[in-house]
């Protein structure tokens, strides 16, 4: 009996660590997607009420959220709107999960319609 419980936290305290460490991961990944949504619909903003669609959407995104690099593409479309997308290369930083998982792309994608100057 002496000693048991030692040998069971150590036997259980990499578990729980590691479980730890992809809760903390799902837990930044979660944020990193919010925050290229937010980029995305900033973007499709600026574009939509901009002479230079590309640029504005690219500048906007950029300033929203604080993370980098992200990867933006305005295309007008028919119709009179514009889709802004934006993508985002996540990498799996916390202890032991960025050893097991690759690094994830992060995608949004926002419309919305282009105003008259």
């Amino acid at each position: 009996d002496r000693g048991q419980a030692a040998v069971e936290l150590a036997l259980a305290l990499p578990l729980l660590c590691l479980l730890a460490a992809g809760l903390l991961q799902v837990a930044l990944v979660a944020r990193h997607q919010l925050a290229v949504q937010e980029a995305a619909r900033r973007g499709a903003r600026a574009a939509a009420v901009a002479a230079a669609p590309a640029a504005a959407a690219q500048q906007a995104a950029a300033a929203a959220v604080g993370i980098a690099p992200l990867v933006v593409t305005a295309a007008p479309e028919a119709g009179g709107t514009v889709t802004v997308t934006v993508r985002y290369v996540d990498r799996t930083d916390a202890p032991l999960i960025g050893w097991l998982l690759p690094d994830l792309t992060l995608t949004a994608s926002a419309t919305m319609v282009v105003e008259p100057p």
